[in-house]
């Protein structure tokens, strides 16, 4: 059974495909809190997320997301009313006499990456934390925050955020992690040492824009990389060592989401934006999703079944996802979710009228 993950600003939902067009639905799971990324493995589910009110917190569910249990790694603003008022607790479900192993570090938590019987976690400001319980204690990991530069990280729009973490199962100490507005980091280490990869190809003066808005690796061809940044969708063939622009063809330059399929590494799907300061809609007011058979060397518009007039939603940088057979999901900030089965020759719209969808993942089972 195909089950969507579904990350909001109120919870966490998840969709399972029943056959046809049949979907079941539940949720809000982890009610109160703000997710901005949720994965899965069999019956094992893990959420991310909170904010200034609620601290950053990861939420774990071993029964398919009946039941939740979560661990704050640091506080919030909600922790000054505990002072006051300690009864207030059990209201908000929280523990008494919490310990908090990183307060006053990070505001939330963004990402979650599970390889090699570790769960990773990446943080706001940007901080990289792993787990070998499945999220029962964390440590940080250091190589990446103290490498030399760190300290003139600029952030983004939402901040210095650790928003993407790739993985190559084959070889677990292989790490890809993606954050705005510094760039692309790997460690062939387990995280002792940490490469910046920003270079175009062929440019060694030159760099890739440092803001990443998403990046994904194609699971079947070794270190082959895409990213989508504020200025444009790259590709590369050696793991981040040099990009290659493959922005020709596209109606914008601007997104967030990129996605690979995970049974052809040749195909990913985009939703440009009409830009930074225009709007960050649709190109046209006309959802449209461009797909690549050939890598990025060519694109192909697809919009059937898409709002395709008056259009003014966002789909951010963690609400797309393929599965198992080469499906793709989306999510949108108005609260939709759209699927294609067949590389966007049609979509169908799957749920709508929820929260701001802020990440999307498969489970197949």
């Amino acid at each position: 059974m195909t089950k969507v993950l579904l990350g909001t600003t109120k919870g966490v939902f998840i969709l399972s495909d029943k056959g046809g067009d049949r979907w079941n639905f539940s949720g809000p799971h982890c009610t109160n809190w703000p997710v901005n990324h949720v994965v899965g493995e069999g019956d094992n589910l893990w959420a991310c997320g909170g904010n200034a009110f609620w601290g950053a917190a990861v939420l774990r569910s071993t029964d398919g997301g009946e039941n939740w249990t979560f661990k704050r790694l640091s506080g919030g603003e909600i922790d000054g009313w505990l002072e006051k008022e300690p009864e207030l607790a059990e209201m908000f479900g929280l523990p008494k006499n919490e310990v908090l192993p990183f307060n006053g570090q990070i505001d939330a938590l963004w990402s979650l990456k599970r390889v090699g019987g570790k769960l990773y976690c990446g943080a706001k400001p940007a901080m990289l934390f792993v787990s070998d319980d499945d999220g029962e204690t964390w440590e940080k990991v250091n190589g990446l925050t103290d490498q030399e530069g760190a300290e003139n990280w600029q952030p983004g729009g939402a901040g210095l955020t650790l928003h993407t973490i790739l993985a190559d199962p084959a070889t677990p100490e292989k790490l890809w992690v993606g954050i705005s507005s510094a760039g692309v980091f790997a460690t062939d280490d387990g995280g002792k040492t940490w490469e910046r990869r920003n270079r175009k190809s062929n440019e060694d003066d030159k760099e890739v824009g440092l803001c990443v808005h998403n990046m994904t690796r194609a699971s079947t061809d070794g270190d082959l990389l895409y990213q989508q940044n504020h200025h444009g969708v790259w590709r590369s063939y050696d793991g981040g060592r040099s990009w290659q622009s493959i922005n020709e063809g596209l109606s914008s330059d601007f997104g967030f989401p990129i996605a690979v399929s995970p049974i052809d590494p040749q195909t990913i799907f985009v939703l440009p934006l009409n830009g930074d300061t225009r709007g960050r809609f649709p190109p046209d007011a006309s959802a449209a999703v461009y797909v690549s058979k050939d890598g990025g060397d060519s694109w192909t518009k697809t919009q059937n079944g898409l709002p395709t007039e008056n259009c003014y939603f966002t789909v951010l940088r963690q609400a797309m996802a393929t599965d198992a057979k080469g499906g793709m999901y989306f999510g949108t900030n108005s609260g939709s979710v759209y699927m294609t089965r067949d590389d966007g020759e049609s979509y169908e719209e799957i749920a709508q009228h929820l929260p701001t969808v802020l990440s999307v993942e498969v489970l197949n089972g």
